[in-house]
């Protein structure tokens, strides 16, 4: 049973990296001027799911574990077989069109609205019984909101957009070259034919353009992921994440227990909590730094650093146990834990190219993971067990000392990525002045795009 139990974990976990790859890559690829509104939405549609999926086990499949199971196996794949047609590359536009950003103030909007109705739904289902036609309700509104945004391609097939009218450039036109071909680049056309090629004619033509010698990628153009790997920015930015998803997926893990050790006896409030405000730091900060990258160039990383301030005072609040602080301390808490999951993609995906994103994203990816591990199974399960022993054996632990030293940890974890974020954003302020020097994304000119 416990073997079965891990393999069926183990497709699960994988599954869902592939589904999250697949689709953040695609559509970044497909929206480049907007990056950091894209991976707002999407991390925020994510950070929503786990809410959406407990109002239908609570309201529809009544708890039943088994049912759930059932549910997940053949919905999701019944789903992803319908929609896997859909998700593909489409040519990217070279410059702002408003009603693109039409459409995503409109699945904004939205998603605000399908955030507050799991919210409030969750509290209604918690306070008071409800019956099975009410409950039906609920979950019919839910799946209008959650299919709110396929409005935008119905709109756009049944109403599409005027093209833009090109025929007064038609004037412009140049029929003959501007330039004509140089001495170098007419003997650089028999190169291929002849070998027997003279070093002052070769490093001629390089000068005036006709060859271009192979060079490392700058910052801002496309990387291939061992090219990354060796940059400081690179390690920077995987430090700085590890230390904002690491710590805060702690907390995540072991929320039921923090509540309950802190006198809170039912959790689901608290987790919804965490989860709405999860969405709003996703949501939120990618709306924001894509405000402040294109009228100041300012790094999307200092979000991040203002993020790790931030949970550091949560951190304190959840050590002190001090009575009305616990609520206060998640709903912060959630919000900075979604800005570092939400402001690390546009981010690496600006200094480091689209072309190679996945692969770049899914390692950078493994600062969750590996933060777990670190922070929540090596620190505070063994701080937990070790202060529930200490009360008298049992496996239940009672008082702000159950997480305190772990908490204190976590904030020292912070402050270290709060320095270190300071640092990258020093070092790629010259990138984001580069890239946004216009007020909006433009290639570096060298690059080969």
């Amino acid at each position: 049973m416990l073997l079965q139990l891990f393999i069926t974990l183990c497709i699960a976990a994988n599954s869902n990296a592939w589904f999250g790859t697949a689709v953040l890559v695609t559509n970044m690829r497909n929206f480049p001027l907007s990056r950091g509104t894209v991976a707002g939405i999407l991390k925020g549609y994510g950070g929503l799911s786990a809410a959406v999926y407990t109002v239908i086990y609570s309201l529809v499949l009544h708890k039943s574990p088994s049912n759930l199971l059932l549910f997940l196996s053949i919905g999701i794949s019944v789903l992803s077989l319908a929609m896997m047609y859909f998700v593909r590359p489409c040519t990217p536009t070279s410059e702002e069109d408003s009603s693109v950003n039409i459409h995503f103030i409109f699945t904004q909007a939205f998603s605000v609205v399908l955030a507050i109705y799991l919210l409030t739904t969750t509290i209604i289902y918690d306070t008071v019984s409800l019956s099975d036609a009410v409950s039906y309700s609920l979950v019919a509104i839910l799946i209008i909101l959650l299919l709110s945004p396929l409005a935008i391609p119905v709109k756009m097939t049944f109403f599409p957009s005027k093209p833009k009218d090109n025929s007064q450039d038609g004037n412009a036109t140049q029929t003959n070259p501007l330039l004509t071909p140089s001495s170098s680049t007419n003997n650089l056309r028999s190169f291929s034919e002849n070998e027997d090629v003279s070093d002052a004619e070769f490093l001629l033509a390089i000068g005036e353009g006709a060859i271009k010698q192979k060079k490392k990628p700058r910052r801002g153009e496309d990387f291939k992921f061992c090219e990354a790997f060796v940059k400081a920015d690179f390690w920077l930015l995987w430090v700085v994440y590890f230390f904002g998803v690491g710590t805060g997926v702690t907390v995540l893990n072991n929320l039921s227990q923090i509540g309950v050790s802190l006198g809170v006896s039912n959790t689901t409030l608290l987790l919804s909590l965490l989860s709405f405000c999860s969405f709003v730091g996703r949501l939120g900060s990618g709306v924001v730094s894509e405000h402040f990258v294109r009228t100041r160039s300012i790094p999307r990383t200092v979000w991040m650093t203002v993020a790790h301030l931030l949970m550091i005072a949560a951190y304190l609040l959840y050590a002190s146990g001090l009575s009305g602080t616990l609520y206060a301390a998640t709903a912060l808490l959630g919000i900075c834990y979604g800005v570092q999951y939400s402001i690390m993609v546009p981010s690496a995906s600006e200094l480091f190219g689209l072309k190679n994103f996945g692969v770049i994203y899914s390692f950078m990816g493994l600062g969750n993971p590996l933060g777990a591990i670190v922070f929540s199974v090596l620190l505070a399960g063994k701080v937990y067990d070790t202060e529930a022993a200490k009360q008298g054996g049992g496996s239940t632990c009672f008082g702000p000392e159950c997480f305190r030293l772990t908490f204190f940890v976590l904030a020292g974890a912070c402050g270290l990525g709060a320095i270190l974020s300071v640092i990258l954003s020093i070092r790629i302020r010259p990138v984001y002045q580069m890239l946004y020097a216009s007020g909006s994304f433009r290639l570096p000119q060298s690059s080969s795009h």
